[in-house]
């Protein structure tokens, strides 16, 4: 269970209330600077659990939690940092918002655990989503955000129409094409008598 992926997923875990905290008491640099921490583990969790063969149910649910966590945390602690940025933003922040929650949320009603499916899209967007909040809140770029933002909310229709496709939960699915491969072979196998 404790090995340097599954730690740095649950990294992210921990820093969330270290951020909150820090957006409180009105501490930019530092949220900016653990808020950069925190996103390089998600980059590094992955890597090193392909590495070094770690990659483990548990620690797609570690990392799934980790992000959940952190971009769960993050618009209100913007919120108290940056007011007048988010309210110019709303719109944009609530499509991130909900591309991220409505197929969390879509997974707990049909599998009751986190879908953990760690997509191309998804990691794609994700991606983009991290480099964009960080220009965002550090520089105020604005235009990766909302390229960002759309992009993440085609990753979030694919990855409902994962969760409609498959039958049984499976994490790790790559792409959408991956999840009608396994729900044929689930469906094959579902079709062969019993001797």
């Amino acid at each position: 269970m404790f090995n340097l992926p599954n730690t740095l997923s649950l990294s992210r875990i921990v820093a969330v209330p270290i951020l909150l905290y820090l957006a409180w008491v009105n501490r930019p640099r530092l949220f900016l600077f653990l808020l950069a921490c925190s996103l390089m583990t998600d980059v590094l969790d992955g890597f090193f659990a392909r590495k070094m063969k770690k990659e483990t149910g548990l620690g797609a649910k570690l990392d799934s939690w980790g992000d959940f966590a952190v971009f769960m945390s993050l618009p209100l602690c913007a919120w108290w940092l940056w007011p007048d940025l988010i309210h110019q933003e709303t719109p944009f922040i609530v499509a991130v918002i909900a591309s991220y929650a409505i197929p969390i949320l879509f997974g707990f009603l049909k599998y009751r655990r986190l879908t953990s499916y760690h997509t191309w899209g998804a990691k794609v967007s994700g991606t983009l989503i991290t480099i964009s909040v960080f220009l965002l809140l550090a520089a105020r770029i604005i235009s990766p955000f909302r390229i960002a933002a759309f992009v993440l909310a085609l990753s979030a229709i694919e990855e409902i129409s994962i969760t409609m496709i498959l039958t049984n939960w499976h994490p790790n699915v790559p792409s959408l094409w991956h999840a009608v491969q396994i729900s044929r072979h689930q469906h094959g196998e579902s079709q062969i008598p019993p001797r």
